[in-house]
């Protein structure tokens, strides 16, 4: 089997916080070249700070653009199972590959509870649904046995695991071991090549959108049976997101390095990072001793 990489996208904006969508499909082109897949309106794509309508446009321009040649999973996940709900119904008919939902986020969720969320939606809907799990920001964790039993759905077709624990992982691909046709992407940037060899089905990156021919170099010298050149370009990998993630919340690191590398894409709608010169000479600094300024 294949693996896959997926790029978790930034949404791009204009100085007036309204979204560029001109600007997004280059950034689609961009990733579509480098042999990348698309996540849209993920944590990366501040889909925190999006509304129900521009998550749906957002999600059809990226279609459109994207025209069948990657494939495009788009987050519908949000606190409310309702509003999920009717984000997902509408990514089903625009025709996306994937839905992912994140856990609900602010309340505190029992098993049971995330259960029945993912369940109802995964019912609602004909797409494929992938749970997404990044307990450090939702404070809501998917239990593998929890995974497990959502696993034997016929509509949840696998998770994203963005924690960060190499042991969850696992007990994640041990699911997928067992339960043909469920698959693991990883979140984890450092953990990309030790999760494909370890049998997940691809990743899904953030970084991905400063170093996307690094990214891509990492899943097709996989495939290829190149594992030398496939360390070589994680070590790479790796090594850029402890420089960059060093600064400040990983996300607003990483829409503020491609800024500096494109200021087409625009600022952050998100408060965690303001401009402020010297660090964005630090960002800089970083950018040019990996060849991206």
């Amino acid at each position: 089997m294949s693996r896959q990489a997926f790029v978790a996208l930034v949404t791009c904006f204009n100085e007036d916080e309204t979204i560029n969508y001109q600007a997004t499909r280059a950034q689609v082109r961009r990733q579509v070249e480098a042999g990348n897949n698309i996540m849209c309106a993920g944590t990366n794509g501040d889909f925190t700070a999006l509304t129900f309508e521009e998550k749906v446009r957002l999600t059809e321009e990226v279609v459109d653009e994207v025209a069948g040649r990657v494939r495009v999973i788009v987050n519908a996940g949000m606190p409310a199972t309702f509003e999920t709900l009717k984000l997902a119904r509408e990514f089903d008919r625009i025709g996306v590959d994937g839905i992912a939902v994140i856990t609900p986020f602010f309340i505190a969720c029992t098993q049971d509870g995330l259960i029945r969320h993912f369940s109802t939606v995964a019912d609602a809907v004909k797409t494929p649904v992938y749970l997404y799990d990044i307990p450090a920001r939702t404070q809501n964790h998917i239990e593998p046995e929890t995974a497990r039993l959502l696993a034997g759905h016929g509509n949840i077709a696998g998770i994203k695991d963005s924690g960060g624990a190499k042991e969850t992982l696992e007990a994640y691909l041990e699911v997928a071991r067992d339960i043909d046709g469920f698959e693991v992407y990883s979140g984890p940037d450092h953990l990309v090549l030790w999760a494909l060899q370890n049998g997940a089905a691809g990743c899904i990156s953030g970084l991905g959108n400063a170093m996307p021919h690094v990214l891509s170099g990492i899943l097709s010298a996989f495939n290829a049976g190149d594992i030398a050149e496939a360390e070589r370009q994680q070590a790479t990998f790796a090594a850029f997101r402890t420089d960059l993630y060093a600064l400040g919340f990983a996300p607003a690191m990483v829409k503020r390095s491609l800024y500096l590398q494109d200021a087409s894409v625009g600022a952050s709608r998100q408060p965690a990072l303001l401009p402020n010169a010297e660090q964005d000479e630090k960002i800089a600094e970083i950018l040019r001793s990996y060849n991206l300024l």
